[in-house]
């Protein structure tokens, strides 16, 4: 008897429908699985044959043939066990057919019958109900909470395979799993490092506001110790809400990496991600025999920072050019070419020189000038002209951490922000731009409106500072940020003055 169940195969953030096609015929036991799987697929005859047998259920003594199709698309989740197990059930007549038809599949089994979590199940639910076909879904019960995220999902959990039984038979009733999505979006967010608990650091503070509400890449150097982790660690506390749109693109990434729990299956903050500096490119920008989101895609619409650069391999620092153009990157391998979102806000610290004293009143450099050259070289002139902010990070006074002055905390800091961006979603509208960060040059020229004494200051900052083209306009849109913070509609003197100054530091270290 043949039986056909369907499951789904990822690629990036694509979606393919599959059919599991399974063929119960006579002659001589044995079991062949076709249609190019890998070997977590392969490996599945074991775990569904033991999966069956310990649920109380019979596994058919004949020739069994399972097809995934298309043939031509390699399959690699574990996720087809409990697809493949319905349909030999259905095959050999222990389910009825007509039960499964108009359903998704999704699910890894265990030995002793129990459907366990898999990845990637929001981003594929969502592409399959984009494609209209299917609506009623059967996942574990670990992922019952993120598939349901997707409108109009009718999500059937699943906790083991005895379960998928009586409810495919109609024994047992299953309610259709479903979550408020907009309430657990409205629930408001706790800011857990906050800007009040960072003493001095007033210009810092004042660059992070202005990068925050355009969206600027950023730039801090400093000796050790004087309190950039803890600047950094505290932008996401000051940006704007995820909109539910970028909730739910936020967390189909880290859904496709397998990072999502039970309990939080929506991201309802902007992510903050810190990889380490003995990090690859490949662990970066994403890849693998199975290409999977690297860093700067799993902090899309959040913040990626990276501590102490000079540390990172520089052909991982130069991968991220691209993507901090385009937001999106690219991964090419010989299996499959995805692409994923990688809109993120780069924050980068460094130290002034390898052992972080030059320049310090009080503290000795014992480097050389060739090892303070080699340093400062690591960060290449291409990925410097990216970052639009660029701020020294000074050490902090004595008389900062003993004063009782109170100081401004995330939430106020964060509101200011907010009308900022407002002013931006009014002026963007239906443009597909979010922060000024992301305006095209035409958007510069259409949007960045200067008074004359403004232009005059810009026109002999790029002529003194020997601007590129593309740093000339970083401080359009950064100044363009400060007006907004001012609710002005041009950009006034004092707005270009600001966002030259940010790009002063690059003229005096490299």
């Amino acid at each position: 008897m043949l039986a056909t169940i369907h499951s789904v195969a990822l690629t990036g953030i694509e979606v393919c429908i599959v059919k599991v096609e399974v063929d119960v015929a006579g002659g001589l036991p044995g079991w062949e699985i076709v249609g190019l799987p890998g070997g977590t697929v392969r490996e599945s005859k074991d775990r569904v044959r033991a999966a069956m047998r310990n649920s109380g259920l019979e596994f058919p003594r004949s020739k069994v043939t399972v097809n995934l199709s298309p043939a031509d698309m390699r399959k690699e989740d574990p996720w087809y066990d409990l697809p493949i197990a319905v349909g030999l059930l259905a095959a050999s007549a222990q389910i009825p057919v007509q039960a499964c038809q108009g359903h998704i599949f999704m699910g890894e089994l265990s030995l002793d019958g129990s459907v366990r979590s898999v990845r990637g199940v929001l981003p594929a639910v969502a592409a399959a109900m984009a494609g209209g076909e299917y609506r009623r879904f059967m996942v574990p019960q670990g992922n019952a909470g993120e598939a349901a995220l997707v409108k109009g999902a009718e999500v059937l959990p699943a906790n083991n395979l005895g379960q998928v039984v009586r409810i495919l038979c109609g024994d047992e009733e299953c309610p259709l799993h479903w979550v408020d999505t907009e309430g657990i979006f409205s629930s408001a967010a706790i800011v857990r490092e906050d800007f009040a608990e960072v003493r001095g650091h007033f210009a810092a503070k004042r660059a992070l506001t202005v990068a925050a509400a355009g969206g600027h890449n950023l730039l801090m150097l400093g000796p050790p110790g004087s309190g950039k982790t803890m600047l950094a660690r505290r932008l996401p506390g000051i940006l704007p809400d995820l909109t539910l749109d970028e909730a739910l693109e936020t967390t189909m990434l880290h859904s496709l990496a397998g990072l999502l729990e039970q309990d939080t299956f929506l991201l309802t903050s902007r992510p903050f991600r810190s990889p380490h500096h003995t990090a690859s490119t490949i662990s970066l920008t994403g890849g693998g025999r199975v290409p999977r989101p690297g860093e700067i895609s799993l902090a899309h619409n959040g913040v990626l920072f990276l501590d102490e650069a000079p540390e990172f391999r520089r052909d991982a620092l130069e991968s991220l050019r691209q993507p901090l153009e385009d937001g999106v990157i690219t991964v090419s391998r010989i299996s499959a070419s995805v692409t994923y979102p990688a809109r993120v806000q780069l924050v980068v610290s460094l130290n002034p020189c390898p052992c972080g004293n030059i320049g310090d009143p009080e503290k000795e450099c014992i480097c050389t000038p060739s090892q303070i050259q080699r340093y400062a070289g690591r960060i290449s002139g291409p990925l410097l002209d990216r970052i639009d902010i660029q701020i020294e990070v000074p050490r902090v006074r004595f008389s900062d951490l003993e004063g009782e002055s109170q100081e401004e905390d995330s939430v106020t800091i964060r509101a200011r922000i907010q009308n900022a961006r407002v002013r931006q979603q009014e002026r963007f509208a239906e443009t597909g731009i979010h922060c000024n960060a992301q305006m095209r040059p035409r958007d510069v020229r259409r949007w960045c409106r200067l008074t004359p004494t403004a232009r005059v200051l810009l026109r002999e900052a790029f002529q003194r500072l020997k601007l590129s083209a593309r740093a000339h306009d970083r401080v359009l849109k950064v100044a363009r940020s400060v007006a907004d913070l001012d609710s002005s509609d041009v950009i006034e003197q004092n707005h270009v003055a600001e966002a030259v100054q940010y790009r002063m530091l690059e003229q005096k270290r490299w």
